[in-house]
């Protein structure tokens, strides 16, 4: 683990610098989230300016407190950061400054974070940010998202972990992750990152019990060639993704106003990724596609794709759309067309897709999967659900995930289109811990995800061995 980043993912002790009893202030929300989030350690309020605040004695000072605080929690303005830190006379072990007005904000901010970083190298405080969002960790239970849970949800515990540079773009995840019922273990928004960056996040993570995939979204890497060793050593234990932005003049410009950082040549980083074998992704969507297909903890261990629904024209557009994206759509071998042919109907489609008809039951959804996952034919499958046809119940998701628990090696994508009925059952799937997509094209990209994860493991063991 990096030096110091224990008390930032574990701390016992916490003081929130600057907060208030005033309704919608950032400080506010942040304490209330820590106290919703059920952080078992001391929480101290700071402010010179009140002597309470929510019933709960409100200290002057870090230093009043009288005691070590793992992790100070500071939303004031940037110009008081320093003088904080500093004063704490070596308390605090390391900080998350929620504060903008950094690099981000012109010449005097690039200097003044300049000397926050210099404090941080030269005491051994750890800093995540300035201008940040900070950790959201459903192991530690630390929530320092400035943004209310009425309005941005928070996921339960899983083993998706996200290092984020932008905090709008962890909150908008970690919100979606939430209505789609998929956990998380730890969100990491480091912002200007004067101190922890995303190596250190990565070098953490890689040794992380509770992290089984890691998510990236990156504007900028200071240091490429400690950033491939890390991620290098990250992506052979755990599949990490990424996703890079400011990869044109504007979107370059544009990082640069948003954190200050320097975007750097494209290329660069797309060689960076596949030589750390990282998974590159494709913006917000493809970003999420990705969270989901390994948000459940699966995993593939090819590109072969089965797909099966009640709907002709789903099936072939989902048939272009995975070998457009670099998947194998297989043949259905013989024993499998024999073994489904003695009880479908005679009319059936029983390729690859397999079509179902508006004939289609639950026990013919179920029969289908358990006969294409039997044998090593096929890696992947889609199921396409049309919900048209009145032999389907609302038992198909659960009857489904009973399959799929059977073949816990090989990962079962929903695809689920349509209007208020199909986005209802979709639901039900989601309760039942399937990875659920309402477009076809939703399902195509999260089993490539899958796939190329796997293809860059077959890589390594080849290369290794």
């Amino acid at each position: 683990m990096p030096k110091g980043l224990e008390h930032l993912f574990n701390p016992k002790s916490i003081a929130v610098v600057g907060v208030s009893d005033k309704p919608g202030k950032l400080s506010a929300i942040i304490m209330e989230s820590l106290l919703e989030s059920g952080f078992p350690g001391m929480v101290y309020p700071v402010n010179p300016r009140h002597t309470t605040v929510g019933g709960q004695r409100c200290y002057q000072s870090i230093e009043a407190i009288g005691a070590d605080i793992d992790l100070a929690i500071l939303a004031v303005p940037a110009s008081e950061v320093i003088p904080v830190l500093r004063n704490a006379g070596g308390t605090v072990k390391s900080a998350v400054v929620i504060s903008g007005g950094f690099a981000e904000s012109g010449a005097q901010g690039i200097a003044t974070e300049k000397e926050l970083a210099a404090l941080a190298r030269k005491s051994g405080l750890r800093i995540i940010g300035p201008n940040c969002m900070g950790i959201f960790d459903t192991i530690s239970k630390v929530d320092t998202f400035f943004i209310p849970g009425s309005r941005i949800r928070r996921p339960a515990r899983g083993g998706l972990s996200i290092i984020s540079q932008s905090g709008s773009f962890a909150a908008t995840a970690l919100d979606e992750l939430a209505s789609e019922g998929i956990g998380v273990a730890r969100v990491i928004s480091y912002g200007n990152m004067c101190d922890v960056n995303e190596s250190d996040c990565l070098d953490f993570l890689r040794e992380d019990v509770h992290t089984s995939a890691v998510a990236l979204y990156i504007e900028s890497v200071d240091d490429g060639r400690r950033f491939v060793e890390s991620a290098s050593r990250c992506s052979l234990k755990k599949p990490v993704l990424a996703v890079k932005v400011g990869r044109r003049d504007s979107g370059a410009s544009a990082a640069r106003s948003h954190t200050g950082a320097l975007a750097g040549r494209y290329e660069a980083y797309k060689a960076a990724f596949r030589k750390a074998g990282v998974i590159e992704l494709e913006g917000y969507e493809d970003f999420m596609c990705g969270c989901k297909a390994f948000g459940r903890g699966t995993s593939a261990k090819g590109n072969r794709v089965v797909i099966i629904t009640d709907g002709g024209g789903v099936g072939v557009n989902l048939a272009d759309l995975c070998e457009s994206a670099g998947l194998k759509v297989v043949p259905v071998p013989d024993n499998v067309r024999e073994r489904l042919a003695s009880v479908f109907p005679p009319y059936f489609s029983i390729g690859n897709p397999m079509d179902l008809t508006g004939s289609a039951t639950d026990d013919m959804f179920a029969d289908a999967l358990d006969a294409s996952f039997s044998g090593d034919s096929f890696d992947i499958a889609i199921v396409a659900v049309l919900w048209g046809p009145p032999g389907l119940t609302d038992d198909l998701p659960e009857m489904l995930a009973q399959k799929a628990m059977l073949f816990g090696s090989k990962p079962l994508i929903i695809c689920s289109p349509g209007g208020d009925y199909a986005r209802g059952r979709a639901g039900l799937f989601r309760r039942h811990g399937q990875t659920v997509f309402a477009t076809p094209e939703g399902a195509a990209r999260a089993a490539s995800i899958l796939a190329r994860s796997a293809e860059m493991v077959k890589r390594r063991v080849k290369k290794d061995g």
